[in-house]
């Protein structure tokens, strides 16, 4: 049985506490709870758990005395006195949503049945991260909403080419995914950090990836999936936005997927060292971004952001224009869309080095136009690698200018700077339009009136967002 079918059957087992009305979202963190327990059993590192509150204690009591014990378990490995930090965060502030006891049981038995022999020879970390994948798969979990597909992860990661004594940073971290990847990638790279010293390969684990993510639950998930990846980097639990983010600073490496959306009720972010002032989320994140990077010439990131960032005009332009100041914004790619689950979401990735300057290093942006005459994506037709290989061609090219690619075109920073420095470009013709309506608009008021209409209709966009948001508590954003 392979970690695919292993999955499988443990999503399968969320029709056993539909009764119980569980949400998807609380099966997973029901699941957490349970399966690292499981894990450290297999992985022989149950020394971090206390003696009476592992997997064999768990697995020997049924019915109410296995409800009862299960939830003084859940208290007693989140108390502030347990001396692994990471066993903490999993299990501080835990309860139970399974008010059967027989489901409990159910769910137990069947996770101790499965076979770990082969899930442990294709490593438990990947299996938990089948897991959330899986989740975010499943629209009516709510945790899809802005699952970054794995396929684009691993592009964004291998075009920035993170490097070993890096610092590694995602200011939205979601559950680390990214940070996993660079960790990979790494790792594929020096055999599993054999190849490194005592201390460089200390520091990989460590210290090499950070990261912050503001939803508790999501937290508590991204922390297991760090330690079943054997990584020890900072993770912390809050709002990068407000005075606890202000820790992430001299990143060599920045690689992230922003929430989108506005902060509830307008107001702006709590970061004092914010130089422009919004309520737009990823308005926000992109200059805390760009700031954090160190400025000797290593500092890079690559950010998925939503067409608003790339017209929003006032505040918008200037930090468009402080950005492409202090970096060289090299390329963007404009997304397809469809590829997030929430509908109409237009998404682009930009990947932009920061310079050793402060003025001035954007001479030139490619833009790949990945979303025009492009097949509808969504669940039963997703993106993959393959759909990326001429993006990726076009971006490690030599020269450029030398890409034979309709969809891969040059823009001057003066060309930039004509249109307000919007970065709404780079779209080639729809070939589903009229040739008239593929012309031109031939005035600048025209062309003024339909970034407004984009614009508003962005901003409805974000309204339904936040009224989901306030539907659901607290939208997942992975």
């Amino acid at each position: 049985m392979n970690n695919t079918e292993i999955v499988a059957r443990l999503w399968n087992l969320a029709s056993v506490l539909r009764d119980d009305g569980i949400t998807y979202h609380e099966y997973v963190t029901e699941l957490t709870y349970l399966l690292f327990l499981k894990m450290m059993k297999e992985q022989d590192a149950e020394s971090i758990i206390p003696e009476g509150k592992r997997w064999s204690d768990l697995v020997s009591k049924e019915g109410i005395e296995l409800q009862t014990f299960y939830r003084q378990l859940l208290l007693d490995l989140g108390d502030k006195e347990i001396e692994n930090e990471g066993l903490r965060l999993i299990y501080s502030g835990a309860s139970t949503s399974i008010d059967e006891p027989k489901n409990l049981e159910k769910i137990i038995k069947s996770i101790d049945s499965l076979d770990w022999y082969s899930a442990k020879e294709e490593g438990l970390g990947n299996l938990y991260e089948g897991l959330l994948e899986k989740n975010a798969s499943e629209k009516k979990s709510g945790a899809g909403q802005y699952f970054t597909p794995r396929v684009l992860i691993d592009v964004m990661v291998q075009l920035i080419d993170p490097k070993v004594g890096e610092r590694c940073n995602d200011p939205a971290a979601g559950t680390f995914g990214f940070m996993i990847a660079a960790d990979h990638y790494l790792k594929q790279q020096t055999d599993n950090y054999y190849d490194l010293s005592p201390e460089e390969a200390e520091f990989q684990k460590k210290e090499a990836f950070t990261g912050m993510e503001l939803v508790k639950d999501t937290h508590r998930l991204a922390i297991m999936n760090a330690l079943l990846h054997d990584m020890e980097g900072r993770l912390e639990h809050g709002d990068t936005l407000s005075s606890n983010g202000k820790w992430m600073k001299n990143f060599n490496v920045v690689l992230t997927n922003p929430p989108f959306g506005t902060k509830r009720g307008g107001e702006r972010a709590t970061r004092d060292d914010l130089t422009f002032q919004t309520a737009n989320k990823q308005l926000n994140f992109l200059q805390l971004i760009y700031n954090s990077l160190v400025t000797d010439g290593t500092g890079r990131a690559a950010v998925i952001l939503p067409d608003n960032v790339l017209f929003e005009s006032g505040i918008g332009a200037q930090i468009r224009r402080d950005l492409m100041n202090k970096c060289n914004l090299h390329t963007i790619l404009r997304l397809p869309t469809g590829i997030f689950y929430a509908q109409g979401v237009k998404t682009n990735v930009l990947f932009f080095n920061r310079g050793t300057t402060e003025q001035n290093n954007t001479k030139e942006t490619w833009v790949y136009d990945l979303r025009t005459n492009m097949a509808s994506f969504g669940k039963r037709n997703q993106l993959t690698m393959a759909h990326l290989e001429d993006f990726k061609k076009a971006y490690v090219a030599d020269d450029r200018s030398k890409i034979n690619d309709e969809r891969w075109n040059k823009f001057t920073r003066e060309d930039i700077a004509k249109k307000d420095d919007s970065l709404d470009i780079g779209l080639i013709a729809d070939e589903s339009l009229s040739a008239y309506d593929n012309l031109p608009d031939p005035i600048d008021s025209a062309e003024e009136a339909i970034a407004k209409l984009q614009q508003a209709m962005e901003l409805l966009n974000e309204v339904v967002v936040e009224l989901r948001e306030v539907e659901q508590d607290e939208v997942v954003e992975l």
